[in-house]
């Protein structure tokens, strides 16, 4: 059985991410829509760039905890709302920072609380991981 205490940071990291890593998902999620790679059509339909899929961006946030679990399997449910978009710049990329914080607890389970930013501002909204404790 794990056990969380309510305010504890219980996993952290930061991920780089390019324009190679936005192909090579679109090829592993099959979600080829060009505002994921492509600067003009990006622009055309009047975002500010290129920018990572949501289901990226929401993937590197809940992996973050797998090290914490020691199980994956012991999430029982996954949310968040998209917020702001992450633009991945051709040049610099973009930086994902992760901060998992255990929210509450009770018998069974345990939420944490996923705060996930890109250049200061949060990405994610309402980002929250129900695991099970054993």
């Amino acid at each position: 059985m794990i056990a969380f205490t309510v305010g504890d940071v219980i996993a952290e990291r930061s991920v780089h991410l390019t324009r190679e890593s936005l192909v090579r998902y679109a090829g592993a999620s099959g979600d080829f829509n060009p505002i994921h790679y492509r600067d003009d059509v990006a622009t055309a339909v009047g975002l500010p760039g290129v920018l990572a899929h949501g289901m990226l961006t929401m993937g590197i946030a809940v992996g973050t905890l797998a090290e914490a679990l020691g199980d994956t399997g012991r999430i029982a449910e996954y949310g968040v709302r998209f917020t702001r978009p992450v633009v991945v710049d051709p040049e610099t990329g973009a930086d994902l920072h992760v901060s998992a914080k255990v929210g509450a607890v009770d018998d069974e389970t345990a939420r944490i609380d996923l705060t996930v930013t890109f250049a200061g501002t949060t990405v994610l909204g309402k980002a929250q991981v129900r695991v099970r404790l054993a």
